[in-house]
């Protein structure tokens, strides 16, 4: 999944700890939560989406399902976003 994605846009993001993102390239400015941060992180370090799966299953009582639906839901809008 992540060779599909066009992470380079990612890496041009600045990103603070408490969830505001802005794109330098374009202007605009998003907010998000630390989990959506962490996988904007996760994906800027190369992991696909499973491995982000993987990572969080390990760190949070949700169940793999859930977690994977969660973690496309927020790269759908990443990619609506055209930030991947």
């Amino acid at each position: 999944m992540v060779n599909s994605m066009k992470i380079e846009r990612l890496t041009q993001l600045a990103i603070n700890d408490s969830g505001f993102i802005f794109d330098p390239t374009t202007g605009q400015a998003y907010n998000s939560n630390p989990i959506g941060v962490e996988i904007i992180n996760s994906l800027k370090e190369g992991m696909d989406i499973q491995q982000i799966v993987d990572l969080f299953e390990s760190e949070y009582e949700v169940s793999k399902n859930e977690l994977e639906v969660d973690v496309m839901d927020f790269v759908q809008s990443l990619k609506s976003y055209f930030l991947v």
